[in-house]
C-alpha cells in the first residue's frame, strides 16, 4: 500500500558547492513524499499528492523537515565502545585504545553485540547508510553485515587487512588477508542491500606484499570499492616516507600498488601536495571528510572547498570512534567550524549536501540513496527543527529556510531526529 509522508521537504537538484544554494535545493513548505515498494515515487505539494492518491496512508510530520537519510562515508564500527577516549595522537591512539579493543572481535558474540549497538546508534542519529572498517577477523564482518541485513539497511564495509606494525592478535598475512577478503566478498557483496569494500587499513600497517595482493584483489573485483586512510597526521606522513622511501609521496604508495581509481575512498586527506590533489581528481577517487575526528585527535583542517572545486567526490564522515560523535548533525557543525578556521564560511546547503548526496556519490551509490527524489530508495530522516529550548528560541526569529535550519545543524543532536524510514518502513528504536 502506498503511503504519504507530510511535512516540509528538501531535496537537491544541483550541487550547492558549484551553484547558489537557492538554485541547488528544492524546498516545499507544505510538501509530501509518496512511497511505495520501498521507493520514493514522487515528491510534491501535499494538497496535490493527497488529491492524486486518496487511498494512500498518511503520516503527518507537521512542520518537521523530511529529507534523505544521512550517509556516513567512513567509520570504524569496532571502535564504538572506545569513542571519546582521552588524549592521544593518531599512532598512540591506535596502540593504546584501538588495537586492544579490535583484538576482541574474533569473538563472534562480542562482535555481534557491538554491531547491534553501532547500528542502533546510527539509526537514532538518522544515519541510514554507512561504509565501515571492520577488523581483521572475518567474524567482525559477518556480525556487521548480519546486523545490517536484519534491519534492511544499505551498508558497505569490509575486513581490515593489516600484516605489520600491529599486535600479533591483529595481523593477518598477505595471503590470508587476500583469501579471507575474497571469501567475505563472495559471501556478502550484492546480498540484499549490502556491498563489500576492500579495506587495507593504511599503508603503514601493510607490507608491500600485502598491498600488492590487495591491488590484485581489487583488480579482480572492480565493482567493489576500496577504502583506506590518507594523510591524516604529520607523524603518519613521516612514517610512510620511512617505510616507502622510493615513493614520491603518500598517495604514490597506493598508486604504485594499484590502489587508486574511481572506486577508491580516501579517509581524511588533509596534508595533500598539489600533485596528490590532481592525482585524486584525475583518478576519479573520493575523499571522506572526517571533521570531528580531525579535531578530536588533533589531525588538522581538511580543505573541503578545494576538494569540491576540483570536482572530487567528497563525503562527510563520523569516523567513529576517532570521531567524537555518532551525530551527523554534530559532524556538520564540526565541518562548519573547520571551514571557519580555514576562512571558508560553509553554507548550510553545502553541509547537508556532503552528509547526503555527497557521501552517496563518494560511495558510488548516488543512484540508490542520498537524495529526496523520485526513483531513490526511501531511506529518509525527519528533522524536528525546534528540538531543544535553545534551538526553539533561535528558530522563532528565523526569516528564511536557512535561518530555520542552521541552528539544528549547529546545535542539534539525536533529539532532533523525529523519525527514520528504511526502505519506506518507519524504524522503531
Amino acid at each position: 500500500m502506498s503511503q504519504l509522508l507530510l511535512g516540509q521537504t528538501l531535496g537537491f537538484i544541483d550541487n550547492p558547492w558549484l551553484t547558489p544554494a537557492e538554485d541547488a535545493v528544492r524546498h516545499i513548505r507544505h510538501g509530501a513524499v509518496l512511497i511505495d515498494g520501498g521507493r520514493i515515487l514522487e515528491v510534491g505539494a501535499a494538497d496535490a499528492l493527497k488529491a492524486a492518491h486518496p487511498q494512500a496512508s498518511i503520516t503527518d510530520h507537521g512542520s518537521a523537515l523530511i529529507m534523505a537519510g544521512f550517509v556516513d562515508s567512513h567509520a570504524h564500527f569496532p571502535q564504538t565502545a572506545i569513542i571519546a577516549s582521552w588524549g592521544k595522537r593518531l599512532i598512540d591512539w591506535l596502540n593504546t585504545y584501538t588495537f586492544p579493543e579490535e583484538s576482541r572481535f574474533g569473538d563472534s558474540a562480542y562482535a555481534a553485540k557491538v554491531a547491534e549497538t553501532y547500528l542502533d546508534l546510527n539509526l537514532s542519529n538518522g544515519i541510514t547508510t554507512a561504509c565501515a572498517f571492520c577488523t581483521i577477523h572475518p567474524e567482525s564482518v559477518d556480525a556487521y553485515f548480519e546486523a545490517s541485513q536484519k534491519r534492511g539497511l544499505r551498508m558497505l564495509g569490509g575486513k581490515v587487512m593489516m600484516d605489520r606494525n600491529a599486535p600479533d592478535s591483529l595481523r593477518d598475512t598477505a595471503q590470508s588477508g587476500y583469501d579471507e577478503s575474497k571469501a567475505l566478498l563472495q559471501k556478502w557483496h550484492g546480498q540484499t542491500r549490502l556491498s563489500y569494500t576492500i579495506t587495507p587499513r593504511f599503508a603503514p600497517t601493510s607490507t608491500p606484499a600485502q598491498l600488492e595482493a590487495t591491488g590484485a584483489l581489487w583488480a579482480e573485483h572492480p565493482d567493489c570499492l576500496m577504502q583506506t586512510h590518507l594523510s591524516e597526521q604529520h607523524e603518519e606522513l613521516a612514517w610512510v616516507k620511512e617505510l616507502f622511501p622510493d615513493q614520491a609521496d603518500y598517495l604514490a604508495v597506493y598508486e604504485h600498488f594499484g590502489l587508486l581509481g574511481p572506486g577508491a575512498v580516501m579517509g581524511h586527506s588533509i596534508y595533500l601536495s598539489d600533485r596528490e590533489w590532481d592525482a585524486l581528481r584525475d583518478a576519479g577517487a573520493s575523499i571522506a571528510h572526517c571533521p570531528t575526528s580531525n579535531a578530536f585527535i588533533g589531525s588538522g583542517l581538511f580543505h573541503a572547498t578545494r576538494s569540491h572545486a576540483l570536482g572530487i567526490r567528497t563525503g562527510l564522515a563520523t569516523d567513529v570512534g576517532g570521531g567524537s560523535s555518532f551525530s551527523m548533525l554534530r559532524t556538520m557543525a564540526s565541518a562548519y567550524e573547520i571551514g571557519q578556521l580555514r576562512g571558508d564560511a560553509l553554507h548550510p546547503a553545502q553541509l547537508l549536501y556532503m552528509a547526503t548526496v555527497g557521501s552517496a556519490e563518494a560511495l558510488h551509490i548516488g543512484d540508490k540513496v542520498g537524495n529526496l527524489e523520485a526513483g531513490k530508495e526511501a531511506d529518509i530522516v525527519v528533522l524536528d527543527l525546534a528540538s531543544t529550548p535553545v534551538i526553539r528560541q533561535r528558530v522563532a526569529k528565523a526569516e528564511s529556510l536557512w535561518e530555520a535550519l542552521f541552528p539544528t545543524l549547529m546545535l542539534g543532536d539525536d533529539r532532533a531526529i523525529e523519525a527514520v524510514y528504511i526502505a519506506g518502513k518507519r524504524h522503531i528504536s
